[in-house]
């Protein structure tokens, strides 16, 4: 039996010393536990999500020095890792030196050659370039490579032969997106297998979101089974960012049989390590000990691993939270709450004369059940102070003397600044620590928050998570902690910002959205592979099947009475979408990841006009007519 030790270890983008100070500390457990063969993940030493310095030659010369480094520590053990590869000698079609995304082997202190290659690693076929994914502005992929050997692909991608236990075993080395092949014209598993290899590994650095792994599994088993051919995939953990967007690594390695079945998965976010088992004579993968598939929500475990994550990474341990009474700030309060000492989160209440008893009430209840220091804050003699000056101003325009008296809007949106921008900010400096952004994606969607104000904030947590999913975790929190730390009157009351007696949650009002609706609308804009425009919707409308396409539980006629007020509701918030709220979006705090197309850097937007298709007008004309 031939002993393989994985390491999903917890990548440091950007930091090659640390990451090598882990892999040292791996490679020296594998040979204490006789491991034939140690298996790193794709850019274990640099991290993958690292931005433009991909572009200094100085952090390349470095990963080459550590590659060095790695292949020298292979003594008595076989390594496996990916890491970037440079070819000084060419250019890349941005005129910056030639660099690769590749694999590399080591035994006995040397680099390992691929079967009939002249490299000492293996190059990553397929670059993904959609979503969060860059690898084509940074790498050359191995299509061009082989064109330039005078070779095919298929006669440039070989195995690796491993020198394990007195023989070799033939090790078809794959990086991440090339075992994501369905959407290629080209197939990287495919073209290996015709070499015959032993054994499949994939060296991942996939970040996780909803629904990934059950994909993952799908495309793999299929795979394998088709192929015959046995799999180990091996991933990162940890969190990396492309700046705007902050993405959870969950490890996860898994083993795939030959047959193509699911032979044991890691628990997510957990220690690096994991052993297998093969046998060369039957090409049996098997865990040595028991690793049962996850079967749980991931949700909740990716959103308090990033948290924690995400406040180790910036050496803060306390926090401040508004908290409102609402469902948002109660759910962020007790996430935080799950990962912090009761007395490093500090709960604060900002009322005015709008915020009711009911609300003030369910705040305070929330903080004591959670256990942390609270205050009252109230701003509502801030915010009349400031609405008194700006009323007294008045300037000199074309038109004459103009008076600078906000309106009722202006003043909410004076409240919501306060809160944050002031209180919360002042208090997060006295406290020692940070104050958080308590959005949703609903919210984000159409902007239904004030920049600079509730937009604020050096975290949304919950950003990607639509108003639906905030209850959800809500509950899950509760189910997490073992009791109703979060109020049920925080379930069951209206949502409202509180910020006019429009909104009053005593009188039955609050929010001019109806979740159930609006959120499956607004996700139809944003998440599908092929995202709806208003086009899509209303022609489903007509259609009569637009609750199906679009997930709601809602009877489409039971909120809108007739096309007209359908339409004028599609209207107003697809505006309100592709207008003035992609500028919130673009200066709101960084988010944590967690769907298949967050806001920020995966979703990239330009700030245009709003645009109806002509189709779409033909539509609506038809309807309001008829």
């Amino acid at each position: 039996m031939i002993r393989i030790i994985t390491a999903q270890l917890d990548i440091r983008p950007g930091q090659i010393r640390a990451n090598w100070e882990q892999i040292e500390e791996e490679i020296r457990r594998a040979k204490d536990a006789g491991a034939d063969i140690l298996v790193l993940p794709e850019m274990c030493l640099t991290g993958y999500l690292i931005g433009d310095l991909w572009d200094q030659n100085a952090f390349l010369r470095e990963c080459e020095a550590y590659n060095q480094r790695l292949a020298a520590a292979a003594q008595g053990i076989v390594i496996l890792w990916g890491s970037c590869a440079v070819d000084w000698t060419r250019i890349q079609d941005d005129g910056r030196v030639r660099k690769y995304n590749a694999a590399f082997a080591a035994a006995e202190g040397r680099f390992l050659t691929p079967r009939g290659s002249r490299r000492p690693y293996t190059i990553k076929t397929l670059l993904p370039n959609y979503r969060q994914f860059d690898d084509r502005r940074y790498f050359t992929g191995a299509a061009a490579a082989a064109a330039e050997d005078g070779l095919t692909l298929e006669g440039f991608l070989r195995p690796f032969d491993l020198p394990v236990q007195g023989g070799t075993l033939a090790a078809g080395v794959l990086l991440c997106e090339d075992s994501w092949d369905e959407n290629y014209a080209v197939h990287p598993m495919d073209l290996l297998a015709a070499h015959k290899p032993d054994l499949f590994f994939n060296l991942s650095a996939s970040p996780f979101t909803l629904g990934k792994n059950e994909k993952r599994h799908r495309m793999l088993t299929a795979a394998t089974g088709r192929l015959h051919v046995p799999m180990l995939y091996v991933n990162h953990r940890g969190l990396q960012n492309n700046g705007k967007d902050c993405y959870t690594f969950d490890g996860m390695t898994a083993a795939y049989s030959a047959d193509g079945q699911l032979a044991g998965e890691a628990a997510p976010y957990t220690e690096a390590r994991s052993a297998f088992l093969f046998d060369p004579e039957t090409h049996a993968l098997t865990p040595e000990q028991p690793m049962p598939p996850h079967t749980g929500d991931l949700l909740l475990p990716a959103l308090r691993y990033g948290v924690s994550h995400f406040l180790k990474d910036i050496g803060v341990s306390r926090v401040v939270i508004g908290v409102s009474g609402g469902i948002d700030s109660a759910v962020n309060a007790a996430l935080y709450r799950s990962i912090l000492p009761a007395d490093r989160l500090l709960l604060v209440n900002t009322p005015t004369r709008f915020n009711s008893e009911t609300t003030k009430h369910l705040a305070a209840d929330l903080a004591e059940r959670l256990g942390s220091p609270y205050v009252t804050v109230p701003i509502g003699d801030f915010v009349d102070r400031t609405a008194e000056v700006l009323a007294s101003l008045t300037i000199r325009t074309a038109e004459g003397a103009k008076n600078l008296a906000p309106t009722s809007f202006m003043k909410e949106n004076i409240q919501a600044r306060d809160r944050s921008g002031r209180i919360l900010a002042a208090l997060a400096a006295s406290f020692g620590g940070i104050f958080t952004c308590n959005a949703n994606k609903t919210e984000f969607t159409i902007g239904y928050a004030t920049l600079y104000g509730d937009m604020a904030g050096a975290l949304a947590a919950t950003a990607d998570l639509w108003k639906h999913q905030v209850y959800q975790t809500g509950r899950a929190l509760n189910d997490f902690f073992g009791e109703a730390v979060i109020p049920e009157g925080i379930f069951t009351i209206r949502p409202s910002a509180e910020l006019s007696d429009a909104q009053a949650v005593d009188k039955g009002l609050g929010d001019p959205l109806v979740y159930d609706y609006h959120d499956y609308l607004f996700r139809s804009f944003v998440e599908p592979w092929q995202r709806s425009t208003p086009e899509d919707i209303l022609r489903w409308y007509a259609e009569g099947t637009l609750e199906a396409h679009i997930g709601t539980p809602l009877a489409i006629k039971d909120i809108f009475p007739d096309a007209a007020a359908f339409i004028a509701d599609l209207e107003k918030w697809w505006k309100l979408f592709a207008g003035f709220a992609v500028a919130k979006r673009i200066q709101s705090p960084p988010l944590l990841a967690v769907s298949r197309r967050p806001y920020g850097y995966d979703l990239r937007e330009s700030q245009l006009a709003p645009y109806f298709t002509d189709a779409y007008l033909a539509l609506k004309e038809q309807l309001l007519t008829h």
